[in-house]
């Protein structure tokens, strides 16, 4: 049993002071979004140190005929039994308190007693705003898209937390007042020298954030006893950073806040009626029953519906608390061989269609590709958006990552034309950071390949749009892009031209080959183009080959300028994809597009054949590969033949699985249905990189930290090579070796010189590095070599022979 306040009060000359203020910012001077912008700091639920909360919701949809006051009402869900946060499903008894706002304008605000506050070891009172639609009779929902903790989803009521508190609390308070600070004494964060890209679910032994805290946890205690790492630890060392897949709240399983669907579920009887008599809402306090069901939805990350965003996805806090997130960045600030940044990459151009339904109407412009275009010239939604990230960022993180900048676009009506909206994109790199006594500015990435989408946007895209007016900043350098296919023959020796691009002018560019986007894009390749098989005897070892190549990596970080930057999945081999289990309208054709590759790429009969691995699948009776790649060419082949009709597609299925030699159920929308989200969820368990670790090759393991480290401690070469450094290739139809010399520049100190030959593809060739380079004198050594090449320093300097994906660094300290 909790024990809670009797019930809960709208104190009226706190509430008062409260409009007041609010008045005060509609009456000053200032622009309407700086106007904004104020209000939004008080926006959402914020519980006092005093023990009050304050309440503010921005409702401009009740702003009709149709919705009479006294039928909006905040209506609050306190907790009367403890709730175990990682309990698939239970069902808690809560009192249910209704209170009255204060109306101003498209405001309504409140200041509350006894509303209980959400800790790291109890959840608080939820709440929501609802009110009455005349027109449709229904009681409809305004949930807090400023909310701190959503434990049970977007579809659900908000939680009241504690945030003072958590913050005070936090392990890593002394780290925010480090580093460089302004004239305002605002700290600048500089950032990393490389950056390791994870997604939470499939990085993390648990598939949660304390999953990870855990591995780091681990190998900060056997690095203080100096005891060996394992080659599966070693891939998360050395590195100055790690970037999280974005952890906003993603779509979920179709519903309405007030139909009973979702992770909070109302018993029918204790659902808001409606008098018909009175046309008012029966609201009276009590007690009713809510069965809970911990989330469990899966997504690559980047399926948002934008409100929330200032929380964390449930669905990787294994407890439900934004303690977790709080935790692993502290672990990380703390690592004991030096702070670990923590990147947030986050997703505010385009919004799911889900969002309709949770946002009101003037977050949205109108549909676009991925669902809804977000409406940033609303000053109100402009000034929501970016607190919304003040918010997140306060959790403790270093820096952002804005994904798809370019998609950030507005009618200008004064130039008649759609331009792009660089005021919001710099204004998001100067969100401000707040934690304890400190302040601090982030540093920036942004992925911006405008003008995609327009035709043949690979070739003409700069990708330099947002350095040249942020030059902090930094940005996807073209190599790391989505169109990045390096196991095709030749590519690196077709991409020359943005190669050269990258050695000269990529010091602002985020580098490397591997990401969420690239690996992605790997498993979409015609397997009957022209595959270099130097890199494997079979597609799954060609994939894992040319995203985690040895070549590659000698370049991006022994040699090229830039922030290099690793995906996990990439360097432990592991099996990516679009994750997304809950699209129940457009799921099987999302899963017929992405099986075709995944399964021909990433997996092979002795992986499918596991016990434990594809057992949703097999219960279905897909215990055979070859049959499961026929079933699902034959489902992408039906869709592209009828345009999507589910009933045709499932006729043309019954037909596959009476022709299959393994027994399938009776194929009908439903079991197709059942079929995607099968598929997708056996997928994201295949995904979990941690199924890899006794597969990995140790020497190949070693030579990538030992390159990080080369990295760490020759900071200089993020520069730009300078004219007199040397970058050129060998290309013939047979093979393509990348070569150069770099020197430090003076105020690096001590002069050190490195070499690089790398072999980018193609037929063993015999390499002289000192002749291409006309290296001369004595010092050289082999600072770094691949697997398999055994060449001593006493040999630096002579011919030596480099097969498909090998390479050298040799350095050279002072003059010989």
């Amino acid at each position: 049993m909790v024990t809670t306040t009797a019930k809960i009060q709208l104190l009226a000359a706190e509430t008062q002071a409260l409009l007041d203020w609010a008045e005060q910012v509609h009456q000053s001077d200032d622009t309407l979004f700086h106007k904004a912008q104020t209000l939004a700091t008080r926006l959402g639920a914020h519980y006092r140190a005093d023990g009050l909360t304050e309440i503010g919701f921005w409702t401009p949809e009740l702003e009709s005929d149709m919705v009479q006051p006294k039928n909006i009402y905040l209506e609050v869900f306190t907790p009367l039994e403890v709730i175990d946060p990682t309990a698939a499903r239970q069902t808690v008894r809560f009192r249910r308190d209704t209170v009255e706002l204060a109306k101003q304008g498209e405001y309504h605000w409140g200041v509350l007693a006894g509303m209980q506050a959400g800790t790291g070891d109890r959840l608080g009172s939820f709440y929501w705003l609802r009110y009455l639609d005349v027109n449709s009779e229904e009681v409809e929902v305004v949930g807090d898209p400023l909310a701190y903790s959503l434990p049970y989803g977007v579809y659900a009521p908000a939680e009241l937390y504690d945030m003072g508190s958590l913050q005070r609390q936090r392990a890593d308070l002394d780290y925010f007042a480090q580093g460089d600070t302004d004239e305002q004494g605002v700290v600048q964060v500089h950032p990393p020298s490389n950056i390791l890209q994870l997604h939470v679910n499939t990085a993390s032994p648990n598939g949660y954030l304390s999953g990870l805290t855990a591995v780091y946890k681990g190998i900060a205690d056997k690095l203080r006893a100096q005891q060996p790492l394992t080659p599966a630890e070693q891939n998360f060392i050395g590195y100055d950073a790690v970037q999280l897949l974005p952890i906003e709240p993603t779509v979920e399983y179709l519903g309405k806040h007030h139909l009973g669907h979702g992770f909070f579920n109302l018993q029918d009887d204790d659902m808001a009626e409606v008098d018909p008599d009175t046309e008012t809402i029966d609201r009276d306090p009590g007690t009713v029953k809510v069965t809970l069901k911990k989330p469990d939805t899966q997504n690559w990350g980047y399926d948002i519906v934008i409100f929330g965003s200032s929380a964390t996805d449930p669905s990787v806090l294994e407890t439900l608390r934004p303690d977790e997130l709080v935790e692993f960045i502290a672990t990380l600030h703390n690592f004991p061989t030096g702070p670990i940044q923590v990147i947030f990459d986050i997703v505010y151009g385009h919004a799911d269609n889900q969002a309709i339904d949770l946002l009101n109407g003037r977050f949205m412009k109108g549909p676009n590709m991925y669902g809804q275009d977000v409406n940033h010239q609303n000053p109100t939604v402009r000034a929501i958006l970016l607190e919304m990230q003040r918010r997140k960022n306060n959790t403790g993180v270093d820096g952002i990552r804005v994904d798809g900048a370019q998609d950030f676009k507005f009618f200008n009506p004064l130039s008649g034309e759609v331009e792009y909206d660089d005021v919001y994109l710099g204004a998001m790199a100067e969100v401000l950071q707040t934690v304890g006594d400190s302040q601090r500015r982030l540093f920036s990435i942004f992925e911006d390949g405008r003008p995609w989408p327009a035709e043949n946007w690979e070739e003409i895209s700069t990708y330099r749009d947002i350095v040249e007016f942020k030059p902090d900043a930094f940005q996807w350098g073209p190599l790391i892009f989505a169109h990045n296919t390096p196991s095709l023959r030749q590519f690196w020796d077709r991409k020359w031209r943005r190669v050269t691009e990258q050695i000269h002018q990529g010091e602002c560019w985020i580098t490397g080959c591997g990401n969420h986007d690239t690996l992605r894009r790997g498993t979409q390749v015609d397997p009957s183009l022209d595959i270099n098989w130097h890199l494997g005897d079979g597609l799954p070892q060609v994939l894992n080959n040319a995203y985690d190549n040895p070549a590659i990596a000698l370049m991006t970080y022994g040699f090229s300028p830039g922030l290099p930057m690793d995906f996990i999945n990439c360097t432990m081999h592991a099996p990516w994809g679009f994750l997304r289990n809950t699209d129940d309208r457009y799921g099987v054709k999302v899963v017929a597009e992405e099986a075709v590759g995944f399964l021909d790429w990433q997996i092979i009969p002795e992986t499918y054949d596991w016990p434990e691995l594809f057992p949703g699948l097999k219960a279905m009776g897909f215990t055979q590969l070859t049959e499961l790649r026929r079933f699902m060419q034959g489902l992408y082949d039906a869709i592209e033949e009828t345009d999507y009709d589910l009933d045709a597609i499932a006729h043309r299925c019954q037909t596959l699985a009476d022709q299959a030699t393994i027994s399938l159920p009776p194929m009908d929308v439903t079991t197709l249905k059942t079929l995607a989200k099968t598929f997708m969820e056996d997928a994201h368990a295949i995904c979990n990189v941690w199924l890899q670790q006794d597969n990995l090759n140790p020497e190949r393991v070693a030579y990538n930290l030992a390159l990080r480290r080369f990295r760490r401690a020759h900071p200089w070469l993020r520069q730009n090579l300078s004219p007199l450094d040397r970058f050129n290739r060998i290309h013939t139809d047979e093979q393509t070796v990348f070569y150069g010399l770099r020197t430090s520049p003076a105020e690096a100190g001590t002069e050190v010189q490195v070499a690089m030959v790398a072999h980018m593809g193609g037929d063993p060739l015999t390499v002289t590095p000192a002749d291409w380079l006309q290296l001369d004198g004595d010092g050289w050594r082999v600072a770094v070599r691949s697997p398999g090449i055994d060449l001593n320093n006493a040999d630096a300097l002579s011919a030596f022979t480099l097969t498909d994906s090998q390479a050298v660094l040799l350095e050279r300290v002072g003059r010989g």
